[in-house]
């Protein structure tokens, strides 16, 4: 054999010994390129993905899935459907009291081949008007002044399609809860360091912006996944007292503070496996306004696992704002009991593609094994 084809032998056999050695994290690593591949055999596919279908008045969401012509919520439908997700949470999607417009999208994700028989969504704290000045520009009546940002009750919320069974009874429902009640919570203050706007305000502010959910869903008749949910305020918006920047580091945080067992009794143990974090931070750990800190925290947290999902287009980016500026600021950090089999973000080929039409945030995905 000639030297050189010796020394290629003797390459490739060290390569076969280093594989196995190699950890199912660094195999994820590839980007994904194109649509996204089907899941594994014993694989479970979860999804987050901020659609930004909400709409200016309430009703129209409805009316727009239930007409049919409208060329963002086809898109929307596409990209869920070629991805196929077990379990999707979803961002951007308003919220109506009977569910009407989340049933005329799932009618419409059924009709393309993607039925979700399991759906869950309650009223967020977005658009949830209260009497009060909470965002201190010394007017009542605001979106600002809604519990969450929003011109009407429901807008911009979240939900939970499944294809198996969501225990809605055994929900865990960190909504409610008052900022200034979560340990080590930051609340913004004036110059002088009185409450930023008001005692009053503070006394009634919820933490979350839209909603905070840890929801079972029973994989068999033994095996429970709690999905983590949520959607946080972007830390942009404001003013000197960094509300919106205080309020995004604290939302992040309290899924670290929910596992720790800090909050009330009430809400029952937390997981302490077979759980997934999914949904949107509005936060990017290398670049943007905001206390990336934050997010780098609950990244790191050992009881978590961060796959890392990416595109070859943009790597790990999860968003598109337009002008260059793409940033990562949606996640799915299973727990770190999970083997993570899989993972990916849907980005665009072109301007377009099914993708880039539905949303400036792109569809990300994570297979974990069952078996």
């Amino acid at each position: 054999m000639r030297p050189a084809a010796e020394s290629a032998l003797s390459v490739l056999r060290f390569l076969l010994l280093l594989l196995p050695l190699l950890s199912p994290l660094t195999l994820l690593a590839t980007p994904q390129t194109g649509p996204a591949p089907g899941p594994a055999p014993g694989s479970l596919r979860i999804a987050t993905f901020n659609t930004e279908l909400s709409r200016p008045g309430p009703g129209l969401l409805l009316r727009d899935i239930n007409r049919g012509e409208d060329a963002q919520i086809a898109a929307v439908v596409t990209v869920i459907a070629a991805t196929r997700p077990d379990i999707l949470a979803l961002q951007g999607i308003d919220w109506d009291y009977d569910n009407l417009a989340l049933k005329a999208l799932e009618q419409r994700l059924a009709a393309a081949g993607a039925p979700y028989p399991h759906l869950f969504a309650q009223q967020p704290n977005s658009g949830l008007a209260t009497p009060l000045d909470l965002d201190g520009d010394q007017r009542r009546g605001g979106a600002g002044d809604s519990q969450g940002y929003g011109n009407y009750t429901g807008r911009g919320g979240i939900a939970v399609l499944s294809r198996y069974p969501i225990r809605t009874e055994e929900i865990r429902d960190l909504t409610p809860l008052l900022w200034r009640d979560i340990p080590g919570a930051t609340l913004p203050r004036h110059p002088d360091g009185s409450a930023f706007p008001s005692p009053q305000a503070q006394a009634i502010q919820r933490l979350s912006s839209t909603a905070h959910w840890a929801l079972p869903i029973a994989l068999d008749a033994q095996t429970r996944l709690t999905l983590l949910s949520f959607q946080a305020t972007p830390p942009l918006f404001d003013g000197p007292e960094d509300r919106n920047g205080l309020r995004n580091a604290d939302e992040i945080r309290l899924w670290q503070r929910f596992l720790d067992g800090q909050l009330p009794e009430t809400l029952g143990p937390p997981p302490t496996q077979t759980f997934v974090l999914a949904g949107g931070a509005n936060l990017d750990p290398d670049t943007g306004d905001g206390n990336r800190a934050a997010i780098a925290a609950l990244l790191q947290d050992p009881r978590l696992q961060d796959p890392r999902p990416a595109s070859s287009q943009a790597g790990t980016k999860t968003v598109d704002w337009g002008d260059g500026r793409r940033m990562r600021v949606d996640y799915l950090l299973p727990s770190r009991d999970w083997q993570v089999t899989g993972a990916g973000v849907v980005w665009p080929d072109d301007t377009v593609s099914a993708a880039a039409t539905a949303s400036r945030h792109r569809l990300v995905w994570v297979d974990i094994s069952l078996d």
